[in-house]
């Protein structure tokens, strides 16, 4: 299942926005703009129907409170609103989408001021089949401080949408949390967003399937990474920890050997990169996966998306990646679509503007994402 449209209102850096979504979407924009912002709706979705509870009260909370979420932008009435459409196919787009969910919540303006639900829709194929508040709401007003999505008890109807939301995955690995794991005494974040478990996930992961993917990886490696000849999973054999290996060309035998730890924090974000779309079909958000990487790699990250989701047993799941490299944007191969952030001034709200017919011309006729698109989210940076 696929999300094809995303509307936003008083969203963060975002007062109204409505955008088209495909497979593939290369969120792009200088600094500051509200990538990431764009990208933790979809975080926030999943904190809402985390099965391990909180829901929407510790959804907002987590992310300081709803005056943190609120556009500082945001004209009357100043609710903030979140509407999805999904699909699942994402050709079908002249019909009723499949599924419809609609949140929309505020303040409850009076006593404790928690956040309630304004407005909570669900309509599948065209027919609504859930409208709050309802009549128990208006009964028991307390209802309102949680969403139906994140209560089993109340989305069995629709709990294919509260599936999507859980299972999406962000993905933006630190090196250092792999390389020094043993000296760091980090609690684990829930599902891993930095990859402190990397090594785990791998460990756990079935023998033959693990095989596969890292012979696939391998395979990729071999072709960007010089004097690579090889790389192997290992637990060691003392302490039973699991551990990532390389053997690089090396005139001594057996000296080559290297271990994640000796990895270039560029090489470790590649593997969890590799490994992470080899692995779901889920929805995953990529933050800046340019981050750390030769300018090599980099162009040719466009194409490493699309080879590795073909090398997958199962289809399906979208790519958010969010990016202000002109290297990576400067590859004409880009499969997907693309999504320009324009900050506003004096205090307005980020713009989010989809190419014109003349932009998409333009780039059919040979030119990059980075010739004609790039430019036209520049800001000016004063020098120091």
């Amino acid at each position: 299942m696929y999300i094809t449209n995303l509307k936003l209102r008083n969203w963060r850096n975002f007062t109204n926005v409505d955008i088209d979504l495909k497979e593939t979407v290369y969120v792009i924009g200088p600094n500051a703009s509200g990538k990431s912002n764009l990208l933790d709706i979809f975080r926030f979705m999943r904190d809402v129907v985390n099965p391990k509870g909180g829901g929407l009260q510790h959804a907002i909370d987590s992310r300081g409170g709803l005056k943190k979420i609120r556009s500082l932008a945001a004209r009357k009435p100043a609710w903030v609103e979140l509407v999805f459409e999904f699909r699942e196919n994402l050709q079908d787009t002249e019909k009723k989408p499949d599924w419809l969910y609609k949140l929309r919540f505020n303040y409850e303006g009076k006593g404790k001021q928690r956040p309630i639900v304004l407005k909570e829709e669900v309509w599948k194929n065209g027919k609504q089949i859930v409208e709050r508040p309802d009549e128990d709401d208006k009964v028991d007003p307390e209802r309102k401080i949680q969403t139906h999505l994140e209560q089993i008890n109340m989305n069995r109807d629709y709990r294919e949408i509260s599936s999507f939301f859980s299972d999406v995955l962000y993905l933006h690995l630190v090196p250092q949390l792999l390389k020094f794991s043993d000296q760091l005494s980090l609690r684990h974040l829930e599902s891993d967003p930095f990859g402190q478990g990397f090594l785990e996930e791998i460990s756990k992961t079935r023998k033959r399937t693990r095989d596969f993917r890292l012979r696939t990886i391998e395979k990729i490696l071999l072709k960007i990474i010089p004097n690579l000849k090889q790389l192997q999973f290992k637990k060691d054999d003392t302490t039973g920890r699991p551990h990532l290996e390389m053997l690089y060309n090396h005139w001594r035998p057996n000296a080559g050997w290297q271990r994640e730890d000796q990895f270039s924090d560029g090489t470790l974000r590649l593997l969890a990169m590799l490994w992470t779309l080899l692995s779901t079909n889920r929805m995953i958000l990529l933050e800046e996966p340019e981050l750390s990487l030769h300018k090599a790699i980099v162009e040719q990250i466009p194409r490493l998306l699309y080879m590795t989701r073909q090398q997958r047993s199962k289809s399906g799941g979208q790519i958010l990646v969010s990016t202000h490299s002109e290297v990576m944007l400067s590859n004409n191969s880009i499969d997907g679509n693309f999504l320009m952030l324009q900050p506003g001034e004096g205090g307005e709200a980020t713009k989010i503007i989809p190419p014109s017919d003349s932009d998409i011309a333009a780039m059919q006729a040979g030119l990059s994402a980075a010739d004609i698109l790039l430019p036209q989210t520049a800001v000016t940076v004063q020098r120091i």
